[in-house]
């Protein structure tokens, strides 16, 4: 028997800890996207109120925010290795990518894994630390809840999507979010062993919807601000 340990390192393992741990990620990203929908309301309640139920679940939050972030630096650091034995395995690099034809499934999606996947962690640093840990209550973004004064971070939204170069920033990085999906969804099931001639063609499909959607999804916040506001900036 192979020890957990060592079979973890082998360059198997490290593929089956990229398939779960994207797939755990798509699960949260699903999960937000749901939860941001409210942004669309002119009613800024909804949102405020979310918002406020997330900060208020204290230590549970934090339990579940370092989950999130140890699932994210696996990823991203196992995405990388395996990015960098790829290449060192490589006698001659590519001059141009083109998606493959025939039996390859090679794609510009699977073949840019590497770069929208650094572009998006530069940019999950920048979110975070802008609406997280940005501007609150005690700098004026307020909002009356049940009597009580919570942040108004539909009000800190709604600003930063009124800037034009924000935006163009968020749109190209949420662009790259749908191309990294729509591979490494299913390249996640293929990680775990769910590969068959008859049920893969389907999860490509799948991861390419799943992208548009998610992707899609997120964009489609910004853009809508923006053209709704006119731009507040």
């Amino acid at each position: 028997m192979i020890p957990i340990s060592r079979s973890f390192s082998s360059s198997l393992g490290k593929k089956i800890i990229m398939g779960l741990t994207g797939l755990g990620l798509s699960l949260f990203l699903t999960g937000h996207l749901l939860g941001n929908l409210s942004l669309f309301l002119t009613d800024r309640g909804p949102f405020n109120a979310y918002a406020h139920f997330l900060t208020g679940l204290g230590e549970l939050l934090y339990m579940v925010e370092a989950g999130l972030l140890l699932i994210f630096l696996f990823h991203a650091f196992y995405g990388i290795w395996v990015t960098y034995v790829n290449w060192r395995s490589r006698p001659i690099g590519y001059e141009v990518v083109t998606p493959a034809k025939g039996a390859s499934r090679k794609t510009i999606a699977s073949s840019t894994m590497i770069y929208t996947g650094l572009t998006i962690g530069v940019f999950v640093i920048l979110h975070i630390l802008f609406f997280k840990y940005g501007p609150g209550v005690a700098e004026g973004y307020k909002y009356m809840h049940d009597g009580k004064e919570i942040r108004d971070l539909y009000k800190l939204v709604y600003e930063a999507f009124g800037n034009g170069w924000y935006v163009l920033w968020y749109s190209v990085t949420l662009i790259f979010l749908g191309y990294h999906l729509s591979h490494g969804f299913w390249s996640a099931f293929q990680s775990l062993g769910i590969n068959h001639p008859v049920y893969t063609p389907f999860l490509q499909k799948l991861a390419v919807i799943f992208g548009i959607v998610i992707g899609g999804g997120f964009l489609s916040i910004p853009l809508y601000i923006f053209l709704s506001t006119g731009g507040l900036q």
